[in-house]
């Protein structure tokens, strides 16, 4: 079963949504956008030339001569590395399949790291990336570093796509129309992941957190929508980023004798479980999220976490066709393909848009990105770069819909839609099953 929620509020009221809680949620629809830009928020001319729908910016027919370098930040060292080496194995794979394509854009890829919070990394990396002349950069993974880094990126005029960043706070940042995600903001999961543990049969809730854009923000909404079920949080206990000890978070939570915990955090995880669960918390009534959603199968004793369950955004990777093998054929030790799909989506998108505008300046493919995403133009649809450029030659609208679903970018640059998955862990501490 799924569930539709459609919203024309803003962004900062749809925190406040809360539906009844139906396990089956699959997929989140939002339709209507922000009502007009935040206090906080900047409008450029090209800005507005995109932002009502049906103001589509014409498409020049005829060939391509194009080639652009594009950036990327991943993270590859600290708490967040894991979800590294599927977004760079997906965004080299978009580029192999862009350039094999020969179809009038040629592009280089340069990756960097961009580490976490706990060392500025992602500073020196954009700076590097810079200066080799980017025209756009697809990260920062984390909110919390895109936070740190999209005024630099912004402010040199290029554009900055995430695959997987969903702070919510990331929808009215004053970007002048060059910041934009792939991935839904927490809002959604936050509700999916609130309705799941009500529906359960939990009534009381404790929730353990990281303390930044993407720690409070989704513990938030998952407060907020667990309690609109019915249920009551009983503690919330935070942690920084660079922690390795979390006994009091564990003590304060466990000590309200909550009936299920959700975890929001990255591989501090690796810590908190086994602690968690040596302290007595059946391993079957935790909740896990997209920055710990992972295979624990080496970390943990088998059956450690049996019957515990998680969200995370994207849609079901087995249904992808021969995706995750072409990713393995770029990277064979892959194990995760967390946020593959949205980064393939990006470079993608890039190289779209720089077609649409027959330019590759990051404001050039910031003025076409929503409407070749479907955001408006009314296109034609296709799932495939291929098919986009075929369309684009001939100076027809596109809307271009990927591995990562449709995009459908709003006049925030956030996804309009977004499939949620629910995930079970089986006996190896994998979590193997998908309940939607």
């Amino acid at each position: 079963m799924s569930v539709i929620v459609k919203a024309s509020a803003s962004r900062s009221v749809r925190a406040m949504l809360s539906g009844v809680a139906l396990i089956g949620v699959s997929a989140l629809v939002l339709t209507g956008c922000s009502s007009g830009a935040s206090p906080e928020a900047t409008t450029s001319p090209s800005e507005t030339a995109t932002a009502d729908a049906g103001s589509a910016l014409p498409i020049e027919a005829g060939d391509r001569d194009l080639s652009m370098k594009v950036g990327q930040l991943a993270p590859q060292s600290g708490s967040l590395a894991f979800l590294g080496p599927p977004q760079i194995a997906a965004a080299k794979l978009a580029v192999e399949d862009i350039n094999a394509a020969d179809l009038g854009i040629q592009l280089e890829l340069i990756v960097r790291d961009e580490g976490d919070t706990s060392v500025d990394v992602v500073t020196t990396s954009v700076t590097d990336l810079l200066s080799q002349g980017v025209s756009a950069i697809s990260g920062a993974a984390a909110s919390a570093q895109t936070r740190n880094i999209y005024e630099q990126v912004t402010s040199a005029g290029v554009v900055l796509m995430s695959p997987s960043n969903t702070g919510l706070d990331l929808s009215n940042i004053a970007d002048n129309g060059l910041y934009w995600r792939t991935a839904p903001s927490d809002v959604l999961q936050g509700e999916v992941l609130g309705n799941l543990i009500a529906e359960d049969g939990n009534s009381t809730l404790g929730i353990i957190y990281q303390n930044d854009a993407y720690g409070t923000g989704l513990a938030e909404t998952t407060k907020t929508n667990f309690e609109a079920g019915g249920g009551t949080v009983v503690a919330e206990s935070s942690f920084n980023t660079g922690d390795t000890n979390f006994t009091t978070q564990i003590a304060d939570v466990t000590a309200q004798n909550p009936d299920a915990i959700a975890l929001i955090t990255f591989d501090q995880s690796k810590i908190i479980i086994p602690e968690l669960v040596g302290s007595g918390f059946p391993g079957d009534k935790l909740y896990l999220v997209d920055g710990n959603l992972v295979d624990y199968s080496a970390d943990f004793a088998p059956g450690l976490i049996a019957g515990s369950k998680g969200t995370k955004p994207g849609l079901d990777l087995t249904k992808l066709g021969d995706f995750t093998d072409r990713l393995l054929t770029v990277d064979p030790t892959l194990t995760d393909f967390t946020y593959a799909p949205e980064s393939y989506d990006n470079i993608v998108l890039f190289a779209l848009a720089a077609y649409a505008a027959n330019d590759t300046s990051g404001q050039s493919i910031a003025d076409y990105l929503r409407q070749v995403s479907g955001g408006d133009g009314d296109g034609e649809k296709v799932t495939t770069f291929e098919e986009g450029v075929a369309l684009l030659k001939e100076g027809k609208q596109i809307d271009y819909d990927g591995f990562s679903g449709p995009i459908t970018f709003d006049e925030n640059g956030d996804p309009t839609e977004a499939t949620i998955g629910i995930y079970e862990y089986d006996a190896t501490n994998v979590p193997s099953k998908r309940l939607n």
